[in-house]
């Protein structure tokens, strides 16, 4: 599945939610997830869809940001596999 495939459906799916309660939040949440990859990474949204395995990692921030709405955090740990999956295509090399 391609990055401009997944649907706020799709992240509820992966979130196990089944009320439509929060449709407005994971719509906000998907398109500032989809912003930090394209930033992170420097490619461009059309490129983003040429790798498919950054959706998976679009899905684990997406659920991230779902799971944790609060400012303060107990585990300042990044995810090892999302930020590999991230790493292995950012042109960013500042």
């Amino acid at each position: 599945m391609k990055i401009s495939e997944v649907t706020i459906g799709d992240l509820k799916e992966y979130a196990v939610v089944s009320h439509n309660l929060d449709d407005k939040l994971f719509s906000n949440i998907l398109a500032a997830c989809k912003s930090y990859i394209k930033s992170y990474t420097g490619l461009t949204l059309e490129q983003l869809d040429d790798k498919e395995d950054l959706t998976i990692a679009l899905m684990i921030l997406c659920n991230e940001m779902y799971d944790n709405r609060v400012y303060t955090v107990d585990n300042d740990k990044a995810n090892k596999v999302v930020n590999s999956i991230l790493d292995m295509h950012c042109i960013n090399l500042l």
